[in-house]
């Protein structure tokens, strides 16, 4: 939210009588001398009415980028167990998860990835929310249930990071608090652009203030230069924030998928259906094939979760990584054994095998696919905090921390901007109506035909922009009523 300092001198107070004339600036070409105070009255609305927006979001992605280590110490006993001599077979890991659950119906399983780390099997459970399952945490050695918690989604968030992973996306305010995160992801890049072209475009005596705060400063100018340098080393990492938290938002997300799907960038999906004479290997895959009427499909029928994950190894799904994650025979289809370690999001096959006798259905490799697949899989992991792992976590929490800072000196320098002596309540106010006028046409009309386009691919950010003009015509009429009443 910097606001230049040719705007200070031109500050009154809101709604007083006479209103300043645009400032003039001395640098660049024309073009931007008159696109300069048009910029800057942007800037200052988009950073004043979005910024409580971009702070909550900033705020509650900060707790969940710690989540992740706070998870291993909290649910340490679920997670962790002591090495033993042997691990027991898989399937008798799952059925002593059934035998604690006998009402829960298992979906997936996730093997203990290391030494000292548990089995995971999900269930599913009629008490379970939309994306929730039953993890029960089983020591690999022993066989024993060490506790069992609520799973949210592919990532496998515990309680913890699924409470504040909603928190951040939606508020707990379900589908109306998410217009929440999308108007902020919506907003970030215009307000990051923004500033960095007007900080880079200052006049300054050295260049290293462009990148470092300038010492013997006081006041607001102080603080803008602090908030402008901060600006600069944060504006790839806000940017990124603001594409990739704009590819799962709620409208603006629609848009970014069809672009997507019609560029041949959507995601594959490997193909797992059974031949229906062959499922389980008996004809009866709709009831289940280990004769014990506990399952469903073919759940713990035909070769086992053991020999399913034994083919899997030798396609070599899951060798380098370790961290896998079964899905069982259900609705017709096979097993689907997935690699799930996003700390390197090259390790990222899966394969589909034949629960009757272990042929494989389908392979698919995470090399395999397009591109644009791979970008949005990298970059939503790297915005959630999975890929690359603590480095990553520790570079978000530090980035949130600086878009608190920026937030805040932003407010500061719109609060000391406000005009002094008087009884009245008053706050810096932006660069004075008409700047648009001032842009030649050849440069407003592409202009206009491009934020019209960026509102319609980015509803929240049209409307909310339509607004702030809506509200700024009322304040000029307001303005200039109260002129005709003091003349």
């Amino acid at each position: 939210m910097a606001i230049d300092d040719a705007t200070t001198a031109s500050a009154t107070l809101p709604g007083s009588d006479e209103e300043p004339a645009p400032p003039t600036t001395s640098g660049g070409g024309s073009a931007w001398t008159a696109l300069r105070p048009l910029l800057l009255r942007l800037h200052f609305y988009a950073g004043l009415l979005t910024a409580p927006f971009l702070l909550v979001a900033a705020l509650s992605g900060l707790l969940y980028s710690l989540s992740f280590q706070a998870e291993k110490v909290i649910y340490t006993h679920e997670l962790e167990a002591p090495p033993g001599d042997r691990t027991r077979p898989l399937d008798e890991q799952v059925e002593a998860a059934r035998d604690a659950h006998p009402g829960g119906t298992v979906t997936a399983v996730w093997p203990a990835p290391g030494k000292d780390r548990t089995t995971r099997v999900l269930m599913s459970a009629p008490d379970m929310g939309e994306s929730r399952s039953l993890a029960v945490f089983v020591d690999p050695y022993t066989a024993e249930v060490r506790g069992e918690l609520t799973s949210y989604g592919s990532s496998g968030a515990l309680p913890l990071r699924t409470w504040l992973d909603e928190l951040h996306r939606d508020l707990h305010l379900g589908d109306l608090g998410r217009n929440y995160s999308e108007l902020a992801a919506s907003w970030l890049w215009v307000v990051a652009l923004g500033g960095l072209l007007l900080w880079a475009r200052r006049r300054r005596a050295r260049k290293r203030a462009l990148v470092l705060p300038e010492r013997g400063l006081s006041g607001r100018r102080k603080t803008l230069s602090w908030h402008g340098a901060a600006g600069v080393w944060t504006v790839l990492g806000l940017l990124a924030l603001s594409a990739t938290g704009l590819t799962w938002s709620r409208y603006a997300g629609e848009n970014i998928g069809r672009i997507q799907d019609s560029l041949g960038g959507s995601t594959p999906v490997v193909a797992a259906a059974l031949d229906p004479s062959r499922a389980g290997g008996d004809g009866h895959a709709e009831h289940g094939g280990d004769g014990d009427g506990r399952h469903e499909g073919h759940e713990g029928a035909g070769i086992g979760l053991d020999k399913a994950l034994e083919v899997a190894r030798e396609r070599g799904v899951g060798v380098e990584s370790g961290e896998i994650a079964v899905t069982l025979p259900a609705d017709g289809n096979g097993y689907v054994v997935k690699e799930t370690d996003k700390l390197w999001p090259v390790h990222l096959d899966t394969i589909a095998i034949d629960p009757a006798d272990g042929d494989v259905l389908d392979e698919l490799r995470f090399a395999d696919h397009p591109v644009l697949a791979k970008l949005t899989r990298f970059g939503i992991d790297l915005h959630m905090g999975l890929a690359l792992g603590l480095a990553n976590q520790l570079a978000l929490a530090a980035l949130a921390a600086c878009l608190v800072a920026l937030v805040v000196w932003g407010y500061r320098m719109w609060w000391l901007r406000r005009p002094t002596g008087t009884e009245r309540f008053g706050a810096g106010r932006p660069v004075p109506r008409g700047a648009w006028r001032r842009v030649p046409l050849p440069v407003l009309l592409p202009l206009a035909a491009v934020t019209a386009l960026t509102g319609w691919f980015l509803p929240l950010l049209g409307i909310s922009l339509l607004g702030f003009l809506v509200l700024d015509v009322l304040l000029g009429a307001l303005a200039a009523r109260r002129r005709r009443t003091a003349a």
